[in-house]
C-alpha cells in the first residue's frame, strides 16, 4: 500500500510518498510560492537526482497536478501511475474539541474542519484546500485527516481550562489545546520502544524545540498538559513567537504605541522571541554563532530560551509528581547539542547526569545522551510527523 502524505499552507505544499510495506519513503518534495507565476517546484525521488522546475501554479488544484505528474515522470518519477496511490493522508493543525483522533474524511468531516476555521484562520482553510484538490485530482482515493491537536485532548480539566468566565469556554470553546501532537507522540512512543519500557509506565516531559516550541507532560502515556494553548503562541519563548507574557502587555502596548490589533498580534507572533532579543535572526544556528563570538544580546537570547525550556521541565516536573525520561526532538532539540546541555546542566536536582561525550555526537537514529548514572534519561529522538500521518492513514484505510 502506497500513501502520500501531504502538508498544505497558504502558498506552499510539502508531500512524502510512502511504501508501507516498509515504511520507506518513495518521494518527497514542497511546491513553493503557490499563487504566482514563479513557483517553484522541488521533488526528491528516492535513488534519484533532485528536481526543481519554475513555474506557474496559481492554486492548489494545479500544485497537486505538479505533484503527481511529477511522481508519474518517465524519468524521475516513482510510479508507473497514479493508480498505485492507495490513500492520501493531511496534516490538519486544528481539530478542536470534536477530533480526538485521526479520521476518514467525509463531508461532515469537512464541514467540522471548517467551524473551526476561527481556531486556527491562518492554517485549517490552507490545509481544506489540500484536501479540495486532492478531491479533484484524485476523486477515487480515500483520505485521512490527522490532527495536532488530538493527541493533548487527554489532557484533563485542570490544565486545560483557563481561569477566566467559563461562559467564554461555553460559547467560544476558549481552553489550552496544544500542537505539535503528532510530534509529541511520536516521539514518546519511540522512547518507550528504545527504552524497551510500556509507554503507559513511563513519566515522561518531551521537548519539541524548532523554530516554533513546545513542552508535552506525558503521564500514563498520555498527554497530561503541553505549553502551546488555545494558539501556538503561548508557552515556550520561540524563534519568533513571545510564548508566555502578562496579558495586561497587549491592551498597553497598543495603546502606547497605536496599534491595530493585527498589528499587535504580528509583534508577537512574528517579531519577538530569539529575533526580539537577539536583534540578529531567529535561527538557533546564527544566535549560538553570534554568542560564541561574544555577542551579548545573543547570549541573553540564549539564556533566556534555556531558562524557559526549564521551567516547564521543573513544573511538570512537579505536575506529575515526577520525571524518569527527558525527551529532545525537533530541529534544534535534535541538532543543538548546546541547547541540550545548558538546558540539561540547569536541571541536575532532578537526577540528570548528562554524558557531554554522547552529547555532541550526531546521529538520525534515536540515542540517549544521559550517563549510566543519571536517575533521569534524556534522549535524543529524531521526529518523524510524516511517518506518523502516513501510518494513521494506513491504519484507517485498512480499517
Amino acid at each position: 500500500m502506497k500513501v502520500l502524505v501531504i502538508n498544505a499552507g497558504s502558498s506552499s505544499l510539502k508531500y512524502q510518498l510512502y511504501d508501507m510495506r516498509d515504511e520507506s519513503v518513495l518521494a518527497s518534495g514542497r511546491v513553493e510560492r503557490i499563487g504566482m507565476d514563479s513557483s517553484i517546484v522541488t521533488h526528491e525521488p528516492a535513488d534519484k537526482q533532485e528536481v526543481r522546475v519554475v513555474s506557474e501554479i496559481l492554486d492548489h488544484v494545479t500544485a497537486v497536478k505538479r505533484v503527481t505528474d511529477m511522481l508519474t515522470h518517465k524519468e524521475h518519477g516513482v510510479l508507473a501511475s497514479m493508480n498505485e496511490i492507495d490513500a492520501v493522508g493531511h496534516r490538519i493543525v486544528h481539530g478542536g474539541e470534536v477530533f480526538k483522533g485521526s479520521v476518514l474524511v467525509t463531508s461532515e468531516v469537512k464541514l467540522e474542519i471548517r467551524r473551526l476555521f476561527d481556531l486556527a484562520p491562518l492554517h485549517n482553510p490552507a490545509h481544506m484546500m489540500g484536501i479540495t484538490a486532492v478531491e479533484t485530482n484524485m476523486p477515487n482515493v480515500p483520505q485521512v485527516v490527522v490532527f495536532d491537536t488530538a493527541f493533548h485532548q487527554t489532557m484533563p480539566k485542570t490544565s486545560y481550562l483557563y481561569p477566566i468566565p467559563t461562559v467564554l469556554y461555553r460559547r467560544h470553546k476558549i481552553r489550552r489545546y496544544g500542537f505539535h501532537g503528532t510530534s509529541h507522540s511520536y516521539v514518546s512512543d519511540k522512547a518507550a520502544r528504545f527504552l524497551k519500557k510500556p509507554l503507559e509506565s513511563l513519566k515522561m516531559v518531551t521537548c519539541h524545540i524548532g523554530n516554533g516550541a513546545s513542552c508535552a507532560a506525558i503521564l500514563d502515556g498520555k498527554s497530561f498538559d503541553t505549553s502551546m494553548g488555545m494558539t501556538p503562541l503561548e508557552g515556550l519563548m520561540m524563534g519568533t513567537r513571545s510564548g508566555d507574557i502578562d496579558p495586561a502587555i497587549v491592551p498597553f502596548v497598543m495603546n502606547k504605541e497605536e496599534l491595530t490589533l493585527n498589528e499587535a498580534n504580528s509583534m508577537l507572533n512574528k517579531h519577538s522571541g530569539m529575533l526580539a532579543i537577539s536583534g540578529i535572526s531567529s535561527d538557533m544556528r546564527e544566535v549560538t554563532e553570534a554568542m560564541n563570538e561574544g555577542d551579548k544580546n545573543a547570549k541573553l537570547a540564549f539564556d533566556m530560551y534555556v531558562y524557559r525550556v526549564k521551567k516547564y521541565i521543573g513544573a511538570y516536573a512537579a505536575a506529575m509528581n515526577g520525571i524518569d525520561t527527558l525527551v529532545f526532538t525537533a530541529g534544534v532539540g535534535e541538532n543543538s547539542s548546546d541547547l541540550r546541555k545548558a538546558v540539561c546542566e540547569g536541571i541536575t536536582f532532578l537526577g540528570i547526569e548528562l554524558d557531554e561525550e554522547l552529547n555532541a555526537k550526531r546521529s538520525k537514529e534515536a540515542r540517549e545522551i544521559s550517563t549510566p548514572n543519571s536517575r533521569i534519561k534524556v534522549l535524543v529522538v529524531p521526529t518523524n510527523e510524516e511517518l506518523l500521518i502516513a501510518r494513521d492513514t494506513y491504519k484507517i484505510v485498512q480499517g
